[in-house]
Order: C-alpha cells, then structure tokens, then sequence
C-alpha cells in the first residue's frame, strides 16, 4: 500500500495540476490554505520534486525574487522570496520561446552568479564576504510564468507565489561580463529593449542596493532553512528592470555594461 501523501505534497500537486490544465494563479485552497512562510516553502520543495521527475531534469539554483523596489510595487509586497531553476529549462542567448507554452510569458533582466564551489557551513551570517565563492557573473534574461495573475490582490497571495516556485519558468544565459569587479556591480548599468526600443533601465545598486547583498540572503535564507548552495549553482538576484510582457514576434534584449547582450525571441 502506498504511504499517504504529506499536505505538502497534495498542495504541490494541485499547483502542478493547475499549471497542467492552463489555470489562472489564484491563492491555494486544496488541501487547505497556506498557513505560513514555513508551510509554503515545504510546498516550494514538493513541486519542484514533482516537476524535475516530469521533466526528468534536476535543480540546477535558485532565483531570488522581489529585490527591487520597482518589482516589489509592482507586487505590492516589501520583501524578498526565492524560487528555484531547473536544469531542464536554462538555455543560451538567443534562444527562441513560445509563448503558447506559457500562461503568460513576463522577462526579468537579471545580473545572475554561477557558484564556484560548495558555499562552506559557519555560524556567522554572509555578507559581502560570499564573492570569494562566486566563479562568474552573468547577464541573464529570467523566464517568468505569472500564469494571468491579478496583480492588484497579489499581496494578499504572496504565500501561494512562494509555494508556486516563485513562477519560475527558466532562464536565457548571456557571456560572462568580461573583467567584472564583484564588488563594483552595484555601478553596473543595464538597459532592456524589445524591437529595438529601450523598455527600461536600472543599475545593479537597484537589488538590494548591491547584488552581492542579494546573494548573502540567499545564502542566510537558505541555511534557515537547511539548505546551502552547491558547486555550479546559478542565482538570479533579481529584475533590474520592471517585467516585461512581449508579444509573440517581438525579441527581446537585455544589455549589461562590460557583456555581450543577451537575447530572446518569441513566437
């Protein structure tokens, strides 16, 4: 006789259900509602269990999400939350995207790490310290699958967009930013177009005031949690320009001081 499914695990079905059938996001009820951040990352972890053995693919990092002002008023929610990538759904620039297989497709403009080794335990919490441990930095444009979702309730569904994964749907990797000074990414400066037409820019002092600050929660997070980062671990630190919503045809770039652009196409 099979064991019963865990509450995390029923949860994380019924949102790999809803993704499946094309639903729209709204706050998880089935089995019961989210009770806390706890709970919806135990959900988090259920689901992308759930999806790596449907796609037959494996972790491959972390995105942390809302680390910005512009994206959290568009969210509406003052705080940062993490999701994770796979493996399955990470391409190079250039790549072609189909928007049918999304329920609505968004870009985020990311400046994203690659872990150069396992990030050691200690008792002291990371700050700025962490760079030693990255092996590059690299422009990136993050997928984003909001599924419809109404923005103007979202904050009351922050906990159903935790267990959700964050809405990540993958990943669109540029060249590394050549003689990068890790510790001089908060001055980088980055501009998003799509069709040629600058949509937005920002600067990497706009995540958390320093991208490098953005990783040290990562790690903190992480380890609250039990959890810490690996040897070739990629990690988004967050949109440096508000998302963006393009049509199927247009072609999105992404262009980061001292990178080559990194590029997208939809159909």
């Amino acid at each position: 006789m099979s064991p019963t499914p865990t509450w995390a695990e029923q949860a994380a079905a019924e949102l790999l259900r809803q993704h499946q059938e094309g639903e729209r996001f709204a706050a998880l009820s089935v089995p019961t509602a989210l009770r806390d951040v706890a709970s919806a990352y135990a959900v988090q972890e259920a689901l992308v269990r759930r999806k790596c053995a449907h796609l037959t693919t494996r972790p491959a990092g972390y995105k942390i999400a809302l680390t910005t002002v512009a994206m959290q008023t568009m969210v509406g929610f003052e705080g940062s939350i993490s999701g994770q990538l796979l493996a399955c759904q990470i391409q190079s620039s250039g790549a072609t995207l189909q928007a049918c297989h999304y329920g609505r497709l968004a870009l985020e403009f990311e400046i994203a790490f690659i872990m150069k080794g396992d990030l050691p335990a200690r008792s002291q919490p990371w700050g700025h310290d962490i760079a030693e441990h990255i092996a590059q930095a690299v422009p990136a444009l993050e997928l984003v699958d909001d599924r419809r979702a109404d923005y103007s309730g979202l904050r009351q569904d922050i906990l159903t967009l935790v267990a959700d994964n964050a809405w990540s749907a993958g990943l669109v990797m540029g060249e590394p930013i050549q003689g990068a000074e890790l510790s001089r990414l908060d001055q980088i400066c980055a501009v998003a177009s799509i069709d040629g037409a600058e949509v937005g820019r920002g600067k990497g002092s706009d995540v958390l005031g320093h991208p490098l600050t953005a990783l040290a929660w990562l790690a903190n997070h992480l380890t609250a949690r039990g959890l810490s980062l690996r040897r070739g671990d990629i990690v988004t630190t967050g949109s440096l320009v508000k998302s963006q919503f393009p049509q199927a045809g247009s072609r999105v770039t992404f262009q980061l001081d001292g990178a080559a652009p990194v590029s997208a196409s939809i159909i």
